[in-house]
This record gives C-alpha cells, sequence and structure tokens, in this order.
C-alpha cells in the first residue's frame, strides 16, 4: 500500500480430452488467451485499492491532462502519452532490477482512444518476467473522466528494459515469482513473446522473398498518386538536460516523442488534414544518445492504402564533429487514419514511391499491414468465431504458433482445477468456467523429461498409445518447432463418418529452469487438405501436453483439454465411463514412454 508521510506539512507518496475422440468437435470456443496490446476493455477502476497481494515492482501514475499536453484538438499528444509509459514502465523495470535501466524495444501499441483536456490518463506498469539481463514490463493505459466517472482502456503494451551496470555493463536480473493467477499467466506468456519478437524481422524478409519483386501501384478511381518526397520531413533536435533521464542518457520516451511529431507532419503532408495515430509497430533502440548530442529525425510516407497510411520515421545521432559519421538509434513504422466528424475513416489518396528504396519501402509497408492484420485476427479471435480453424500461411505462422502456445500456457496456469477422480496414479481434473469445461490428467512417468517430450510431441507414433487415433501424417514441416499433420481419428462422428483433422503441433523447450516441455494443439487450415466427403471435418483450438521435470528420470506428464458445450452432455451422462477411459489411455501413454525411453536414448547418441 500507498505510504503517506507528512513532510512539513506536504503530502509525499514514496516510491481430446486425451484423444481426439474428445478432442474432435464442430462446435464453437475460444481458447484462453491473454488480452493483447488492441483490445478493448471497460476498466471497472484503474487506480483501485491495491491488494494484499500486489505486486512489489507495479507502478501507478495518473496525469492530468492540461492544454500543454494537447494538439491543436484539444486531444492528447501521443508523444507525451508515450513519455508517461516510457516512464512508468523504467521506474517498474528499475524497481525489480534495482539499478538503471534503459528502454530496449517496444511491442506493437494500438490506440483504440482520444483523450481530451481535463480528463486523467492512467497508467499501471508491473515486470511481468525477468530473464537474464532484459525482462518484460507489461503497460494499462486507461483513461478516466472526472465528471461522470467513466473508465475506458486506451492500450496495452508491453517493453523490453535492459538493466545497465557500471559503464553500460549488463546486470543478471534476480528471478521473478508470479503471485497470482493473472501474474502466471502473464509470466508464462512473456517467453512465447520474447521468441515472437527474435523472429519478427525474418517474419517481413520471409514474405517479401516469396512476394513479386516488382512494385504494383495501387489503383483507385478519381484519385491522382501523390509522390512520396513530398511528404519527407528532417527535423533536428539537440539533446538538452530536461531531455535526458537519470543516467544521462536521452529519454526513449522522449525520442519517441520526437519520432511521433515527424511523423504526424509526413502524414498530414500527404492528406491536407489533421491525422491521427492509430498503432505503432514493434521497434528496437539500436543504441544510446547523450546530453549534447544531435538527433535528426526524417520521415516520409512509406504507403497509403485506402483509410490508412503507414510512415517510416528513423532517428540518427551525431555530436559536435559533423565529420562523425551519424548513429542509427531508432526506427519505427506509424500507422495514421483521417477521421471525419463522426469519427470514421476518410479516404486517403494514393502514393507514388520514389525508385529503389522508396519502392522497396512501399513493398515492406504492404508486407507489414498484411502481417499486422493477420496478427490481429489471429490474437483477437473472438469466442463465437467460426470456424475455429484459422488458414495458415507464411505471413501469420509465426502468430499462430504464438496463440497455439500462449492458449495453452492460459488454461495451465489457472486456479481453480478441482481433482474429479485419481486412479493407479493417475489424476484428473476438472475446471467450469462459463460455457466451457476443461480437463486435466496427470501422472508422474520414470522418463526424463525431454525424452518424454520428444516422443509425446511426434503425432505419427500417438496410434501406438492411443487407440482413438488412426493415423497421422506429416505434411508440412513449418520449422524445427512447428508442425503441420493430417490426423484421422477411429472415431465416427454423429454422421457415421470417420473424424479428420489438419493440426498444428507447437513444441517449445523450457525457457528456464522451472518452466515445462509444452507441446500445443490447434487446428488451422490448408489449401492442399480441405475437407473431404469421406470424413468429419473436426476442430480443436486448445489441447496439448506440459512436462515438468521431477528429477533426473521422472517427469510430471499433463495433458490439457478444452470441451464445448456440445460435449458437455456427454460428459455429464458418462463421467464413470469417461474416467475409466482417461486411465487405460494414459497408462497406455506410460507404457509406450517407458518402452521407447531406452530407443530413444540410444537414437540420441547417435545424432
Amino acid at each position: 500500500r500507498c505510504l503517506l508521510k507528512m513532510v512539513k506539512g506536504n503530502i509525499v507518496v514514496p516510491e481430446d480430452i486425451l484423444s481426439f475422440c474428445c478432442n474432435g468437435f464442430q462446435g464453437s470456443t475460444s481458447p484462453p488467451r491473454a488480452q493483447e496490446p488492441g483490445e478493448q476493455e471497460e476498466v471497472p477502476g484503474a487506480m483501485a485499492s491495491p491488494s494484499p497481494t500486489r505486486n512489489p515492482t507495479e507502478v501507478q501514475m495518473s496525469q492530468l491532462v492540461l492544454p500543454c499536453h494537447t494538439n491543436h484538438r484539444g486531444e492528447l499528444s501521443t508523444g507525451q502519452l508515450l513519455k508517461w509509459i516510457d516512464t512508468a514502465a523504467c521506474l517498474s523495470a528499475e524497481r525489480h532490477a534495482g539499478c538503471p535501466c534503459v528502454t530496449a524495444s517496444m511491442d506493437d501499441i494500438y490506440f483504440e482512444h482520444t483523450i481530451s483536456v481535463g480528463q486523467v490518463v492512467n497508467i499501471k506498469a508491473k515486470v511481468n518476467r525477468a530473464f537474464n539481463s532484459s525482462m518484460e514490463v507489461g503497460i494499462q493505459v486507461s483513461y478516466e473522466d472526472l465528471c461522470s466517472g467513466k473508465h475506458c482502456s486506451i492500450c496495452k503494451a508491453y517493453a523490453t528494459f535492459v538493466a545497465q551496470g557500471p559503464s553500460g555493463s549488463k546486470v543478471k536480473l534476480k528471478p521473478l515469482t508470479p503471485q497470482t493467477e493473472e501474474e502466471k499467466i502473464e509470466y508464462s506468456i512473456a517467453a512465447e513473446r520474447r521468441r515472437m519478437r527474435l523472429v519478427h524481422k525474418d517474419t517481413l524478409k520471409d514474405l517479401l522473398t516469396r512476394s513479386p519483386r516488382e512494385t504494383e501501384l495501387e489503383t483507385r478511381d478519381g484519385s491522382a498518386a501523390v509522390p512520396a518526397e513530398k511528404t519527407r520531413v528532417e527535423s533536428v533536435e539537440l539533446v538538452l538536460p530536461p531531455h535526458a533521464n537519470h543516467q544521462g542518457n536521452t529519454f526513449g520516451g522522449q525520442i519517441m516523442a520526437w519520432m511521433e511529431n515527424v511523423a504526424t507532419i509526413a502524414a498530414s503532408r500527404l492528406c491536407h488534414a489533421h491525422p491521427t495515430l492509430r498503432a505503432i509497430e514493434m521497434f528496437h533502440f539500436r543504441g544510446p544518445s547523450q546530453v549534447g548530442d544531435r538527433l535528426v529525425l526524417k520521415a516520409i510516407v512509406n504507403n497509403a492504402f485506402k483509410n490508412s497510411m503507414e510512415v517510416g520515421v528513423c532517428a540518427e545521432a551525431y555530436g559536435q564533429e559533423m565529420s562523425i559519421s551519424r548513429r542509427h538509434i531508432n526506427s519505427a513504422f506509424m500507422t495514421f487514419v483521417v477521421l471525419d466528424q463522426g469519427g470514421r475513416p476518410c479516404n486517403l489518396p494514393m502514393v507514388a514511391p520514389e525508385p529503389g528504396d522508396g519502392e522497396r519501402r512501399y513493398r515492406e509497408a504492404s508486407a507489414r499491414k498484411k502481417i499486422r492484420l493477420d496478427r490481429k485476427y489471429v490474437i483477437s479471435c473472438k469466442q463465437t468465431e467460426v470456424p475455429l480453424s484459422v488458414p495458415w500461411d507464411q505471413s501469420n505462422k509465426v502468430y499462430l504458433s504464438y496463440n497455439n502456445v500462449s492458449a495453452l500456457k492460459t488454461l495451465v496456469a489457472k486456479a481453480n482445477w478441482v481433482l474429479a477422480r485419481e486412479k493407479e496414479k493417475v489424476r484428473m481434473y476438472t475446471l467450469e468456467e462459463d460455457k466451457f469445461l476443461s480437463f486435466r490428467i496427470e501422472m508422474s512417468v520414470r522418463i526424463a523429461a525431454g525424452q518424454a517430450f520428444s516422443l509425446l510431441s511426434d503425432l505419427r507414433r500417438r496410434h501406438e498409445w492411443d487407440s482413438h487415433y488412426a493415423s497421422a501424417e506429416l505434411v508440412q514441416q513449418v520449422d524445427n518447432d512447428d508442425m503441420i499433420y493430417h490426423v484421422v481419428s477411429q472415431t465416427l462422428s454423429h454422421e457415421n463418418k470417420p473424424q479428420d483433422f489438419v493440426i498444428l503441433a507447437s513444441r517449445r523447450k523450457p525457457c528456464s529452469k522451472g518452466d515445462p516441455y509444452v507441446v500445443a494443439f490447434r487446428s488451422v487450415t490448408l489449401p492442399t487438405h480441405p475437407a473431404s466427403a469421406g470424413f468429419t471435418r473436426g476442430e480443436t483450438v486448445c489441447s496439448g501436453f506440459c512436462i515438468w521435470p521431477e528429477s533426473e528420470e521422472t517427469s510430471k506428464v499433463a495433458y490439457y483439454n478444452q470441451a464445448t458445450p456440445g460435449y458437455l452432455n456427454y460428459v455429464t451422462t458418462n463421467v464413470a465411463g469417461l474416467s475409466s477411459n482417461f486411465c487405460a489411455t494414459f497408462k497406455a501413454c506410460e507404457k509406450f514412454l517407458l518402452k521407447n525411453k531406452e530407443d530413444l536414448i540410444v537414437r540420441l547418441q547417435d545424432l
């Protein structure tokens, strides 16, 4: 709790179910998932009273929006908001690290609303997970209308900070222990978000490699293309002491604010109107700048779509000597829209890119838009969305894999599991939430966790222990961690046909000590394997294995599955038979693991 001290009269606030017989269904369901930055939510009270289990790294900031913080429309400048976000996140990171921290990167930020003069901005930041020398900080931003009492979410963001010791050396961070269910979910999924950041650039390069090299200009009736060169902006800023943080480096939030300023000017030159910033693409700080540096900020409209435009921004630094080459500090891509009086996006003029680099930026902007839409669609999948099988392609493979693993990790972190039955050391748990019923079946097996992980992640061998499996064919090796299988089940559907599935299997080794091995399953759609008349196409959206090492030779193997409302009647009337089926299938799984572990050891030694 905040401690209020009276100091000289002033108040101071200190710092399947195991088989696809139960897995397959045609109903609608939704994976448990962490809410992403673009989602809107009602905030019941952003600055509610602290709970007894409050995260020690949590920082809360409340700022009253004054005229000096706003743009010409009387709305809070996005640059000012970015300053406040970065400040709160940095303070949270330093609470955990106990030493100075610098902003390394910021994930995508989607701004859902604008904030007006007189309203209050509430920001809450806390460390989700600490890795070796970096940590992920989660930030929630909402606004509060003091007159009406209304609270509304503005955005969510995830920032990565690096702890720095003397002379800029990296500091090894102490581990963070999550306490609440929400913190355990964020802690678990933070490792998956970190993985997604590392492959973000590769995803773009791969998509560009597969797309045509020629630049195809979009055509629109009655609209002349505006040369991109006319939107170019270049501005220089002198870094003064007020622009620096407590370490003497240019404040990351200040750099972001300057970048937002030149990007807004570039966007205005295209549309001859006052644009609104809707999103900032994931970006990384490449190096620091100090007081006395000159920061050169460049912006240009890379591409304009029907209702939105992408502006590329670059920040470079140099000292007093012009002869010294400029240092690349940061690059970012910002998406703007122009709204009419009713708040609807207006149509925008086309952009004619410059030859060479301009055409490259034009193509990359189109690729980033596709990736961005795929990412929002996959991660923000609605509960009532049908079909559950999302089409798989090169542009969304990273985000489908992320969604697959994070959905399972979210289910694993739930707190209200109830032991339903225990038989022959096999334990069955259930979890009831709204209209969904989830199952967890677990047991201890005398096999190393890594060996169990290798055996259970290959669906082609599932039929050796699961009688509901007829066959599983590997149809696409996406990468070392993700595979797509076509699975045929022994189970007959209500149409008296065997069921088949197209399954994305995503494997993850532990990110740090205490993490489980994870094998997650979800349905996807492949054009090479459409639904056929001989089968009933089934779908699964959240199931898989988690394997925890208990010792060098023993591991706990758990299987998770979320059942749909249509399956609940079967469960209710067949609890005894279902429990026996679980037990028999899991005991068969144990025999499979024990039988094959010796063969696996020999194969691994050969490799």
